[in-house]
Formats: structure tokens, sequence, C-alpha cells
């Protein structure tokens, strides 16, 4: 039997002008949508519709953007969707677990909020930046930032799909040493726009206040297992889903793991449920049975298709 796994996008995703249709479509996506504004105390509506690229790219915004999304669109396709399983690169993570029923909209949405605030907050205290590399294998890369080291922070952050792994670290101390990992053979090696290093110790700072909030959520445990960045493997217990919710600040995202996983659990159909097609590709560049099914849903017109 055929098993779907609903995957929810992260930052890099995010678009000028995302959601603008959703809500011109759908009340209930409208009444969703002015809900968040008034718990987040800004105009995250107009930031979304009218941007600029470079406001709607700063954590602080650009993660309730993403949850926001994510958590509208699963509202009007999950009870016609048939699914297995969620999971979610970095911050869908956080959506995976709203789908899931482990969090409250707003609950959740408060965590997104304040998860991008420290972010931002810390990217600014301890300036970081992060590096895709392209065309090495994750043991090169690790064997590489272990080699590092020992003179500042450079560590993977994100393990996207096979040859494809971003590094996170300080900000000088990474761009001086770029270069190491295009001397060893990587095919592409390129600095991305963030606001920080995420995904490393530099966000350590944000750890005991977002450990705070978390511990004072209430998780249920999921409808359908999730599979959290830590780990890349499934989990169903509310209590370990909230210590990895957190170790997930620091730790890397085994997103290619996760989705081998999954492939290796049965699961044949992946849904990207949030902006763009950043996971449609990655599972593309992980999976290579050619039997799976991969599909997105962003638009108003993804939704109609779906609900008819």
């Amino acid at each position: 039997m055929s098993k779907t796994a609903c995957l929810f996008s992260g930052q890099g995703s995010q678009y000028v002008g995302m959601m603008s249709d959703l809500i011109r479509d759908f009340d209930n996506a409208s009444k969703t949508l002015k809900q968040a504004c008034e718990i987040a105390g800004f105009p995250l509506d107009a930031i979304c519709f009218e941007g600029p690229a470079d406001t709607l790219k700063e954590t602080r915004y650009t993660q309730p953007a993403l949850f926001v999304h994510e958590a509208i669109v699963w509202d009007l396709v999950g009870k016609h969707l048939s699914y297995d399983a969620f999971a979610g690169h970095s911050l869908g993570e956080y959506s995976a677990l709203y789908a899931a029923g482990v969090m409250s909209f707003e609950d959740a949405l408060k965590l997104v909020l304040l998860r991008g605030s420290l972010m931002f907050t810390a990217g600014n205290d301890k300036p970081g930046t992060m590096f895709a590399v392209i065309g090495m294998s994750d043991e090169q890369v690790i064997s590489l930032c272990k080699e590092l080291s020992s003179e500042g922070i450079i560590v993977p952050a994100n393990f996207n799909s096979p040859g494809q792994i971003v590094l996170s670290g300080d900000a000088a101390y990474l761009r001086s040493k770029a270069h190491v990992f295009k001397d060893a053979g990587a095919r592409m090696v390129t600095e991305l726009q963030v606001s920080g290093a995420f995904h490393s110790p530099l966000m350590g700072s944000a750890a005991d206040e977002l450990g705070k909030a978390i511990d004072s959520i209430s998780f249920n445990a999921p409808s359908k297992p999730v599979y959290p960045n830590v780990t890349g493997t499934p989990v169903t217990d509310s209590q370990e889903l909230k210590s990895l919710l957190l170790a997930q600040l620091t730790a890397p995202v085994l997103w290619a793991q996760t989705l081998q996983t999954m492939h290796h659990a049965g699961i044949d159909t992946f849904c990207e449920i949030g902006p763009g097609k950043v996971l449609q590709g990655l599972v593309k560049r992980t999976i290579t049975d050619s039997a799976i099914q991969i599909r997105g849903i962003d638009t108003a017109n993804d939704v109609h298709v779906i609900i008819g």
C-alpha cells in the first residue's frame, strides 16, 4: 500500500506575495492570518504580501511567515489527505508538530515568534554565516570541519541531500576557511544570505529561554509519527519531541537521512506543504527510486485541486 509523508518547508522558501492568493480565496485563511498578526503584534500580512524581500528574509519575520503559511494550507487540505508521517525542515518542524496535533496553532506560533526573535538576536550578538557545499560526501565535510574546529566554529548544519551540505559558523572564520572545502574537491562553495549561524553552537544563547517556553507548553502525542531533524527517525512520544525540538536549535538538520529512513519505512509519496519547491528538489536528489511520487501544495490553485 502507498504511504505518504507530509513535509513542511523551512527558511529559504519564502517569497514576497506568499499567502496573498490563499487569503483572497478562503475566508478561514484570512481569519487565521488576522489572528496571527494579533498574536505577533506586527503586520505579518503586509510583510508577506509587500515585502520588501530584505525584510521578509530576516529570521524574526521569516519564521512566523512560513509557519502561518503552512498552517493555513494544512488547515485547508489536511482532512482531504491520506498521510502516514510528518517532518519539517528546520523551522518546518514546528509546522509538522502543529499538523500532527502536538501543539495548538497559538502555542506553536508563540514558540516560532520567540525562536525567530532569539535567533535574530543571537545572530547580531555573535555574527555568523552559512555556506552551501556542493559535491562532497558527508564524511569528507565532517572530517574537514573537525580539522578546522581547533581555531574557530565551523560545523555541518544541514545534510540536505547527498552531496549538498550546509556549513554554519563564525562569520569571519568561516569566510576565511571556505576555500579549504573548494581545495578539497567541492564543486561549489557558496555563502547563503542568512542572518546567523543557524544549527550551530552560536545559537546556544537562545537555548535557555526557548527551552523554558517549550517546557511550558503541553505537547500531545502526534496523530502519526513525526521525524525530528535531530534524529531523522520516527518519534511518537510527546516528551521526546519536546527535547528534540530544543536540541534542533544547535544540532544539524539530518534531512537526507530523514527522507531515506522514511523511504525505507515504505513511504513512496512525498508532499511538500508550504511555499516554493525546495523540499521537492531535495527528495528528487535523495531518493532515486523512480516509483516515488512528489507533489507540492503552496498556492490557492493547489488547494482547489485537492479539495475540489
